[in-house]
């Protein structure tokens, strides 16, 4: 009862246990958590006993309503399959350069609004924004569909509304014991999830449909589209192995395990970022120095879209600070703060924790990021320095302690793509505008299986000198589930 009367901290609730541990179990009614942040731990069941901790039937029985057989929630075969057809699709140079456009396109529409709200003195809603942004730019790269979420006049949508419903519903199962019985007599919270899950469906079918008629209709190299749906479909009608991913079904469980993963996740991580560089000017400042001094090496005039038009894939590779930046919020804001794993058969980890099958094990990549014995003295602390070496280039940490993109044999596809994004917005955000947090706006987390949190702003607008961005309310939903 302890774990749910912290419910609304989990988080937090956690790193007090794992500070003094390193190690916790927690039973419930019908199984065990054991929660691990020890990289040792991490690395036992995240690679060398990988086997032996899938995502396992229970994770399955709570997720199967949105995530069905998708990668994120598929063990074994069908997971091999699927890891295999997706990382040959994101290795791709024709998707990247793709996502390049995409991903900019919709960094300037963003800049756009931010623009005629500083200039009307307007507040804001940073987090909203963002997961629009993210949305449409996901829907675009992964299923070649315009949502138009990110318009001037910013529509509602019934999609995003109905998903992010049913997102946190399906994480609350995993801590009420009583979910069965909701669903079974069709009442409360499971009532509502049947329903959000209805209108999540009917928009996906009907995205699929729409891209078989375009591809049949026009069938050929010169037509074909370059998002992650039209090459499972290809590969399905072609007879090639995508990982049994040729009927409808499949199709619409490829789609929402990709919106969760890059809609939910690049959204959360964005907003963090926004907080923590209104709680460091200093960091922001030295930010927009290295943003000032790329663009000055090109000897190009000022303005947004001239700047935008200099970021590629390779020309963000070079930003090392912006980098570190992402990667330090990643750190101490991972998207995934807890993912947690099957029991197979009984196993003692390396710190001698009896686990037993039928359970599940938890690390914590929230937790392991505030540890001083992973991180030193300073782990609370937001220093993106510490990920740049002497020389100036950027410093790589084990992904078996820095755990914000798993590891193993799962680690995260969509981490190159991820940082494209995030990169190629920040840019120019943080080139053309300061973030200013209301006073009195509370700022923390919600549970969720992943997404973000609510911020609102007030902007000045861009061009030859910084706007000012003014953001309000910050409840972070973050996820607490899954893992490629």
């Amino acid at each position: 009862m302890e774990q749910l009367r912290n419910y609304h901290r989990m988080h937090d609730w956690l790193v007090e246990y794992l500070s003094k541990h390193r190690t916790v179990t927690v039973d419930m009614p019908f199984t065990s958590y054991t929660y691990i942040a020890d990289p040792v731990n991490v690395e036992h069941v995240l690679k060398t006993n990988f086997t032996n901790y899938p995502k396992g039937d229970v994770y399955r029985s709570y997720m199967d309503v949105l995530l069905g057989d998708g990668i994120f929630n598929a063990d074994g075969e069908l997971w091999r399959k699927q890891r295999k057809t997706a990382s040959f699709e994101f290795a791709s140079k024709n998707l990247r350069d793709f996502s390049a456009i995409v991903f900019r396109e919709y960094s300037l529409k963003l800049s756009g609004i931010l623009s005629q709200a500083s200039k009307a003195n307007k507040v804001v809603d940073m987090q909203e924004l963002y997961m629009r942004m993210t949305l449409d730019s996901i829907c675009k790269v992964g299923f070649g569909v315009e949502i138009g979420t990110l318009s001037p006049d910013l529509p509602e949508n019934s999609f995003a509304q109905a998903f992010d419903a049913a997102n946190i519903i399906v994480t609350l199962r995993f801590i009420d014991p009583l979910w069965r019985l909701k669903r079974f007599f069709h009442v409360g919270s499971e009532a509502l999830l049947e329903q959000s899950i209805k209108l999540v469906d009917e928009f996906t079918y009907s995205v699929i449909r729409r891209r078989k008629a375009e591809i049949v209709e026009a069938p050929g190299p010169a037509a074909r589209k370059h998002d992650i749906l039209s090459r499972f479909i290809e590969l399905g009608e072609a007879g090639e192995d995508s990982g049994g991913l040729g009927d409808d079904k499949s199709l619409r469980d490829v789609v929402l395990n990709f919106v969760i993963a890059g809609r939910d996740t690049t959204a959360t991580t964005l907003s963090w970022f926004t907080y923590m560089a209104m709680s460091h000017p200093d960091v922001a400042e030295k930010l927009r120095r290295e943003l000032c001094a790329f663009e000055a090496e090109r000897a190009r005039e000022e303005g947004v879209a001239l700047f935008a038009s200099l970021l590629s894939y390779d020309s963000l590779g070079k930003l090392v600070y912006l980098h570190a930046c992402v990667t330090e919020t990643l750190r101490l804001y991972p998207a995934v703060p807890q993912d947690p794993k099957g029991i197979l058969e009984d196993d003692v980890l390396p710190d001698g924790t009896k686990v037993r099958a039928g359970g599940m094990v938890t690390y914590v990549p929230y937790s392991m990021g505030r540890m001083e014995y992973n991180w030193g003295p300073d782990a609370a602390s937001f220093r993106p320095e510490r990920w740049i070496n002497d020389d100036g280039a950027f410093r790589n940490a084990s992904p078996f302690k820095f755990t914000a993109f798993q590891a193993g044999p799962r680690i995260c596809l969509g981490k190159d793509s991820a940082y494209l994004q995030m990169k190629m917005a920040l840019a120019i955000l943080c080139r053309f505008y300061r973030f200013q947090l209301l006073e009195g706006h509370p700022v923390q987390y919600r549970m969720m299986t992943s997404s973000p949190w609510r911020t609102a702003s007030r902007s000045g607008s861009p061009g030859s000198s910084d706007s000012d961005l003014f953001v309000a309310d910050s409840s972070t939903l973050d996820d607490v589930i899954f893992g490629i």
